[in-house]
């Protein structure tokens, strides 16, 4: 699911029903009145689920469209832990995504720098390629005196003798540009393995956040297990007559509390023993989330 921010100071318009594109899934923050309220819509098991929470509270629910009366939420606790599951899954991946755009940000800029100093070498190396050109101009004509001038073979020499020392010293500076283009080549491969480095840890970032998914998916799910077999057995025990009728509930080591109401050592034994995973202490309450004490 994407995740997206939206920040507003004015008060929303009160109504009962969302009239949003039920083909999307989103999350949306903004501010009302200094509270910090986040509207959620996801798909789930061939439903359309919609909340509202306000400082990460519950307020509001949607099925399919329909507000659902806080009494029945305990028809969903599985689509809320779901729904508090990928709302913490979209706040980690924002902080990722932010991360990682301040990472490319810097390597952005480290690009355009490179950039920069490659046009700049593309200048010198032009300006260098005309001198060449020039001293190839300069050498044909001195080739062309050299013939002309045999018979003063003594004052050619000069001359070549100093044609000989321009040469050596555009050699030099031949060998110098060389040398700079070594080293601006010797970057660029730097550069190109820092690239593919960080294309390497992008890789292996995407692979654990995917795996971290997966993770949170089953555990939601074995969540909803629990809450729907813990609650028969409670109706079947006639601890409370129907699933609805549960508000919270406590097991620990020491006792066993449904609804305010401590159950008698027999029912506690019973369902210590039958959960014995969980009972080194878990609660529940109206919220829809199971806690380990």
């Amino acid at each position: 699911m994407a995740a997206g921010t939206v920040s507003a100071q004015t008060k929303k318009a009160a109504k009962t029903a969302y009239d949003d594109n039920l083909n999307n899934n989103y999350d949306r923050i903004h501010t009302v009145d200094g509270k910090k309220v986040e509207d959620i819509q996801m798909h789930r098991d061939g439903k359309i689920y919609k909340a509202e929470l306000v400082n990460e509270k519950l307020t509001d629910l949607y099925v399919d469209g329909e507000k659902i009366p806080q009494a029945d939420w305990t028809k969903y606790t599985g689509a809320i832990a779901a729904i508090r599951v990928q709302l913490e899954l979209n706040r980690q991946q924002a902080k990722a995504n932010a991360r990682q755009a301040r990472r490319n940000e810097e390597q952005n800029k480290l690009n355009e720098d490179q950039a920069k100093r490659n046009a700049e070498q593309a200048v010198r190396n032009e300006v260098q390629a005309k001198k060449n050109d020039e001293q190839q101009a300069r050498n044909a004509e001195q080739a062309k005196r050299n013939a002309e001038q045999d018979e003063v073979n003594s004052q050619q020499a000069k001359h070549n003798a100093e044609q000989a020392a321009r040469s050596e010293q555009q050699v030099k500076r031949n060998q110098e540009q060389n040398e700079g283009n070594n080293h601006q080549a010797k970057m660029n491969a730097e550069q190109a393995i820092r690239n593919e480095q960080q294309a390497k840890k992008n890789r292996e970032q995407n692979a654990r956040n995917a795996e971290q998914a997966k993770l949170n998916a089953e555990q939601a799910a074995a969540n909803e297990r629990f809450m729907k077999e813990f609650t028969e057995d409670l109706v079947s025990d006639k601890i409370i007559p129907d699933a609805n009728s549960l508000k919270e509930f406590s097991l620990n080591k020491e006792e066993m509390v449904v609804n305010g109401v401590k159950q008698p050592d027999e029912l506690f034994k019973k369902y210590s023993k039958k959960y014995s995973k969980q009972s080194n202490g878990f609660t529940y309450s109206r919220d829809g989330i199971i806690r380990n004490n």
